[in-house]
């Protein structure tokens, strides 16, 4: 099992002064912020000897613990579960900060047959309060970005049903090439009046694909099944999952994986938990990301209770979001990682987000893939 706590940073990447980030630390700054971390599983398993974390002493036994970090460019969410199974992109993904050109506003036209709302970076809340009524007088769709790779459609569900914007979005992403291959196409409905517009559970990431072979191409050659949970298999484009497990929320996520521990005897689960990155870190709601925190601890509890001797679980992030950073946009930083298997000695490790990927096929497989990034952290 790798399960990614989304945006949940530990400290500042080396370049992370290049990304106007230098001082990043979600996790350390969070834990200031509210008092202290309350986190007894996490804690137990060695998140207080990554990196010092009020509320969470370095623990007495830890398991495999230490800090990732990204070989490419980018602090989002697409490249960093790429890069945790082996992937890093060649260059970076093409970014909007002044919003999107003319010719792509156009594309999107033509290809909706709809109008065009809004058009530059923004807070997918903000954009939907400011535009939200517009919208729902004109139908025009409401198109923004962020410091990251994305193009995000909001839509009214009473004014384009979700199946149509689904429809939009993979028209847009398939349009999306060449210079203009924007890491993520995101379908936002939302729904409610002026006076309380709220995002519904049905976002759809639509992927560029990755730009190589993965450590989940890997393993399915090899005849192992993975199973992606929330938007881990939209992230890949699909490409080396071979189910998809609903997690739109924490709970449904959390949810899914408790489900298939339980039900699985092999195969890999790779699952993200999103809210700690789109509900609270965005938001900078600091008392809702140590809630979620506290959710996926009692969470962690059960995995670990369930886990086997021949399984191996891997807790780690993607990217950062502090919340005491000016703007709400994500950080670039350094992923926590704790690792719980046999004979994991306790020991500190450090290195790529790929060792990840690499651990997880030699786990399963026995193997390595030698023309991949990573070393793996397992025997």
């Amino acid at each position: 099992m790798v399960v990614v706590l989304d945006a949940c940073g530990a400290g500042a990447l080396p370049d992370a002064d290049a990304y106007g980030d230098a001082g990043a630390d979600t996790l350390g700054h969070l834990a200031e912020v509210v008092g202290g971390l309350d986190l007894p599983v996490l804690g137990g398993l060695g998140l207080g000897s990554i990196l010092p974390l009020r509320g969470v002493p370095p623990a007495a036994s830890p398991v495999l613990h230490g800090r990732l970090r990204a070989l490419g460019a980018g602090k989002d969410s697409a490249t960093g579960h790429w890069e945790l199974m082996g992937v890093v992109a060649p260059a970076p993904l093409p970014t909007y900060p002044q919003g999107f050109p003319p010719d792509v506003i156009d594309r999107v036209r033509e290809l909706t047959g709809r109008g065009v709302l809004c058009n530059q970076p923004a807070n997918g809340i903000e954009a939907i309060e400011r535009f939200g009524a517009e919208h729902l007088r004109t139908g025009d769709l409401i198109v923004y970005t962020s410091v990251d790779s994305v193009l995000q459609i909001a839509a009214h569900v009473d004014v384009v049903s979700p199946d149509e914007l689904y429809a939009g979005c993979r028209a847009v992403r398939a349009a999306m090439t060449g210079e203009h291959a924007v890491g993520r196409v995101i379908a936002r409905p939302f729904r409610g009046g002026p006076e309380g517009f709220e995002r519904t559970d049905g976002r759809h990431d639509f992927s560029v694909r990755p730009p190589g072979r993965s450590h989940l191409e890997e393993l399915a050659d090899a005849g192992v099944p993975v199973h992606g949970v929330g938007k881990v298999p939209e992230l890949f484009a699909g490409v080396g999952v071979a189910e998809a497990h609903p997690g739109a929320t924490n709970a449904a996520a959390i949810a899914s994986v408790d489900a298939l521990l339980a039900g699985l005897d092999r195969g890999l689960v790779f699952a993200n938990l999103v809210e700690t990155d789109q509900v609270y870190g965005h938001r900078k709601d600091a008392e809702g990301f140590h809630r979620a925190l506290r959710e996926i601890d009692a969470a962690a509890g059960r995995w670990l209770a369930a886990l086997r001797p021949s399984d191996l679980l891997v807790l780690t992030a993607d990217h950062g979001c502090d919340i005491t950073r000016p703007g709400s946009d994500h950080t670039r930083e350094h992923a926590p990682l704790l690792a719980r298997f046999d004979r994991h000695g306790g020991r500190r490790h450090d290195g790529p987000l790929a060792d990840v990927g690499a651990s997880v096929l030699r786990w399963l497989t026995g193997e390595d893939a030698p023309g991949l990034p990573g070393q793996p952290f397992v025997d």
